[in-house]
């Protein structure tokens, strides 16, 4: 069986286009959610997932509809590869019940798995060099030690509550706890 998902981004688009496409490639049902693609929680995809069974076909529109990145992309089609159910995309013309849509699909994971690793080479080297020329990275301390020693000083009387302590130094009483871990008692 062919199954249909349909997705569009805001509720000022149509996914009419899409459906029709879809029923023009045979699929008997359509599932349809408006949503962004970075949403990993869409409930009509998690929908036709759950309906279908093995040797059923997932079919979308265009890739970018089923996901919003490459590796979301192979995550979502190596799923239903695992559970012996297929996937096609009628605007690239990918279909993996066919032997040269799995050779277009992995090819698109190889170049995947590829990029992230480049991507891992270029942040470690540029990390590597930040800390050469004597940089760290992370964000930049809320408090300073003459601030600590302040809060400190606060803290010691006990008719100043942590919320109004954490005020004065301009920080959340959660950040306050970060740096003076049990407020009052000692740590």
């Amino acid at each position: 069986m062919l199954v249909g998902y349909a997705r569009v981004s805001t509720q000022d688009q149509d996914a009419t286009l899409q459906r029709v496409a879809l029923q023009g490639a045979g699929c008997e049902q359509v599932f349809e959610e408006t949503a962004s693609g970075a949403q990993r929680d869409r409930p009509e995809l998690a929908a036709a997932l759950a309906y279908m069974r093995e040797g059923d076909t997932l079919v979308v529109w265009k890739l970018d509809r089923l996901a919003r990145s490459v590796r979301q992309l192979i995550e979502t089609v190596e799923g239903l590869e695992a559970r012996g159910i297929g996937f096609r995309s009628t605007t690239e013309n990918i279909d993996t019940t066919s032997p040269g849509g799995k050779l277009v699909f992995h090819l698109f994971a190889a170049l995947a798995e590829f990029e992230r690793g480049l991507i891992r080479e270029r942040t470690m080297a540029g990390l590597a060099s930040a800390r050469a020329r004597g940089r760290t990275g992370g964000r930049p301390r809320s408090l300073t030690d003459a601030d600590l020693i302040a809060v400190k000083a606060l803290l010691a009387d006990e008719q100043i509550t942590v919320a109004e302590v954490a005020k004065r130094v301009g920080i959340s009483p959660a950040t306050l706890y970060r740096y003076v871990p049990g407020g009052r008692s000692p740590a």
